[in-house]
């Protein structure tokens, strides 16, 4: 009878974590874009003048994203 060891490819481990980084950060980050997005809009609707302090606002959330890349850069 012949086993076999199951042997796990440090690799493709690698892979899987640099995609759940990227995935798991991308995801946070949609979450909160669009609850900032949102909130965004129903304030220039009120203010105009509130553009700006909205766009700044909406962006923040991306560099998570950023952050997330970085990492994943790392564990490649």
């Amino acid at each position: 009878m012949v086993t076999e060891t199951l042997y796990m490819d440090p690799a493709g481990l690698k892979a899987i974590g640099a995609g759940i980084a990227i995935g798991l950060t991308g995801l946070g980050s949609a979450i909160a874009e669009k609850d900032i997005g949102s909130a965004a809009i129903g304030a220039m609707t009120e203010n105009e003048s509130l553009f700006g302090k909205g766009l700044i606002l909406t962006v923040i959330p991306e560099t998570i994203v950023i952050f997330g890349l970085v990492v994943a850069i790392l564990i490649i």
